[in-house]
């Protein structure tokens, strides 16, 4: 059977417990159409580019799927009439990956960095100005 990679965006106002939900009915699709879905990971709820429907923010949702064609139009099918997904895109692959996706292991450096932004906290704390003397007043 070919190999699929989907990735669907759910509204930012709905729990993680019903994208869960969500997923399972998704999965029981394929299955029922003969596929099985292999990993699943969420992404969690990100930022979007630009207004979906109003939407500023997303659930993001990664699943590979092992599945016929008509499971996979299925499954689109649905996800075009819910009104819970804003997008959905789905890949046809060669092989899946058993490591994390990209997007994971970038929350994986994000977490082990402690949240400081982009480059980190600077030596000596704020307000350390090195080896260069202090600023003067005007006037002096």
């Amino acid at each position: 059977m070919p190999l699929y990679e989907h990735v669907f965006l759910a509204r930012q106002d709905v729990s993680a417990q019903q994208v869960e939900q969500l997923v399972e009915q998704y999965k029981g699709l394929i299955e029922t159409g003969g596929g099985q879905i292999g990993k699943i990971e969420n992404w969690g709820l990100r930022s979007l580019a630009y207004r979906i429907k109003k939407n500023r923010k997303a659930h993001y949702t990664l699943m590979n799927i092992d599945a016929p064609h008509a499971a996979i139009a299925e499954m689109e099918r649905q996800m075009g009439l819910s009104e819970d997904v804003l997008r959905f895109m789905t890949f046809k692959v060669d092989a899946h990956d058993d490591e994390p996706s990209a997007m994971m292991q970038k929350r994986d450096r994000d977490d082990r960095r402690g949240g400081r932004g982009e480059r980190g906290e600077r030596p000596g704390g704020r307000g350390d100005r090195g080896d260069r003397a202090p600023r003067r007043a005007e006037g002096e």
